[in-house]
């Protein structure tokens, strides 16, 4: 096991995983650029009130702190005890969005709370004590790939301090190969069971659709975005082979991408063969998943990426 360095202790110390509700010890304060503003504001009037006797500075001094004080603590007490709990995407494509839901339960309501990680932010109140926001995160490449450090934290109700927690969860997303069309008549071929014969109706577009086959007319009358269908020969029983395709790793894994898509959504068989990997033929949900995981971790390097 790596060692890790001292600014990754250092924030293994700082951040929580989540699950658990945020405790005193890891929530942090920190002012802002208002908040600054604030206190000198309110030094200047103490210094003022001091050199001059101004009792007017005095009380406006002291009436400016005791509302710092109040924002302070309200804004502290906002986040206390804020149970964050990660919800993963069920499916990402390498080139799309992982859509991580970020679950916020206060127990009682909770304003104006914001989500950071991984360029992208949210912000949410919890009326009833529990919402959740999503984070639109990045998926530019394949693979397993950790999930970012999240900041939670509110500045709510002066906007004079932030009042923050870390989250760092050990958790990895799984990002599936960007599915690749086809465009060779041989690689068509090669895949029986795709050739379309006659046209028998529409369906939902499902990720890895050709342009060419999504309804376009269809979703400018109704705004559903629907892909055509045809009859295909049922249950071919076939094998999707890396060694079969051309181009460099990352395409070929696409196009194999493509083809489990359209496999399963034709009701095949088929079986997944990567170099050191085998995935014995099967269909359904559970086939497809499995072939995708096998494509996402595998590594063109010739280590072995996924169990058959």
């Amino acid at each position: 096991m790596a060692r890790l360095t001292l600014g990754e202790r250092w924030w293994r110390r700082l951040a929580m995983a989540p699950g658990t509700p945020l405790p005193q010890r890891r929530l942090f304060l920190l002012p802002t650029r208002f908040g600054l503003g604030w206190a000198v504001l309110v030094l200047l009037l103490l210094l003022f009130g001091i050199n001059y006797q101004n009792t007017l500075a005095y009380v406006l001094a002291f009436w400016l702190f005791g509302l710092g004080v109040v924002a302070l603590l309200r804004a502290w007490r906002n986040l206390l005890g804020v149970t964050p709990t990660l919800r993963l995407p069920q499916e990402v494509f390498a080139g799309g969005e992982a859509r991580l839901g970020v679950v916020l339960a206060g127990g009682r309501p909770r304003t104006a709370l914001e989500l950071h990680g991984g360029g992208v932010s949210a912000r949410l109140d919890l009326p009833e004590g529990q919402g959740e926001a999503v984070l639109a995160l990045p998926a530019p490449r394949r693979g397993e790939q950790p999930l970012p450090r999240l900041r939670l934290e509110t500045r709510w109700p002066l906007g004079l301090v932030r009042a923050l927690a870390w989250l760092q969860s050990d958790e990895r997303l799984l990002v599936y190969p960007r599915p690749l069309e086809e465009d060779e008549p041989e690689h068509r071929h090669a895949g029986a069971g795709l050739e379309a014969t006659d046209f028998a109706g529409l369906r939902r577009a499902e990720p890895g659709d050709s342009p060419a086959r999504l309804a376009w007319k269809q979703w400018s009358r109704t705004g559903v975005l629907a892909a055509k269908a045809f009859s295909l020969p049922p249950r071919q029983q076939l094998w999707l082979d890396y060694d079969a395709c051309r181009g460099d790793p990352e395409r070929r894994l696409s196009l194999l991408c493509a083809r489990v898509l359209a496999h399963h959504r034709a009701g095949d068989r088929y079986g997944l063969r990567l170099p050191g990997v085998t995935l014995p033929q099967g269909e359904g949900p559970h086939q497809r998943r499995v072939a995708l995981e096998a494509l996402a971790r595998f590594s063109p390097s010739g280590d072995r990426g996924a169990e058959s």
